[in-house]
């Protein structure tokens, strides 16, 4: 669940945002939960369907909101993603680079194509949508940008080099953004999930996979992970909304540059 309570005022009423990999999962909970706290929300995504999906859900439960197809790695599209969205919401006040994709296997398998689509999505998707993201908040001397990154940007990914080296460079990124933008009152910091267990890529397709692999049920494989993690549990789409409104509102006026991990104490760095 990713609703707010129902007594609590939004903590961000009348401000623009932008939800990149917006049409399921995570980034459409983030919409959500923006749009819950009083965003007009826009989401991007290249499944449109998915998006426009949303969108209407949310507009007919009474937010602004709208869907844009946006391939992150094409510096035009991710152009006219912010144009059409201050055209028809407003200016921006919040970026959320959640797009991402992951190919996972060992390095000497791993074809040159998929290490590029990763990296191009994952790290230059995330500099294209801050560049463009940037052009229009500077004037205004306002604005946070929010990554969306993983707990293998802290740490080496096993058989994941090159969705783990997207996230050590969106670290990267985000630090060398939070300092360059510092002086335009522009905030950046990136948010560290750990593992979304109920998530559609844990359960449409990792559990099988690594039950295949290692001999055990999904169920098992879902205990083995959980096991990992000093608080027991999985992280869930809740947990990292609450880091990213967080982040987006006024309470973290005084934080730039940051990688907060939300792992349940599995990653500490």
């Amino acid at each position: 669940m990713t609703d707010r309570p129902r007594d609590v005022s939004p903590r961000l009423p009348g401000r623009v945002a932008i939800v990149t990999g917006a049409a399921q999962g995570l980034g459409e909970a983030i919409s959500r939960r923006l749009a819950a706290e009083g965003c007009a929300v826009c989401l991007a995504d290249v499944n449109l369907e998915g998006a426009e999906a949303v969108a209407a859900e949310l507009r007919e439960a009474g937010s602004r909101a709208m869907a844009v197809k946006t391939d992150v790695r094409d510096l035009d599209q991710v152009r006219a993603m912010v144009e059409r969205t201050e055209s028809e919401l407003g200016p921006l006040d919040i970026l959320v680079s959640n797009a991402g994709v992951l190919r996972s296997g060992e390095t000497t398998e791993l074809s040159p194509e998929d290490w590029r689509v990763v990296i191009d999505v994952n790290l230059t998707g995330y500099f294209l949508c801050a560049r463009e993201a940037a052009r229009v908040m500077i004037p205004r001397k306002s604005g946070a940008i929010i990554q969306i990154n993983s707990k293998s940007g802290k740490r080496g990914s096993f058989r994941n080099a090159a969705y783990a080296s997207s996230k050590f460079g969106g670290i990267g990124l985000t630090q060398s953004l939070a300092l360059e933008l510092a002086p335009h009152g522009i905030r950046v910091n990136a948010v560290c999930p750990g593992n979304l267990l109920d998530s559609p890529l844990w359960v449409d397709s990792l559990y099988e996979q690594y039950a295949e692999r290692w001999g055990l049920t999904t169920e098992e494989v879902r205990r083995k992970y959980e096991e990992q993690v000093p608080l027991g549990r999985g992280c869930s789409y809740d947990d990292v909304c609450n880091v990213v409104v967080f982040l987006a509102s006024d309470e973290s006026a005084y934080m730039t540059g940051q990688a907060i991990n939300v792992t349940g104490g599995q990653e500490m760095r």
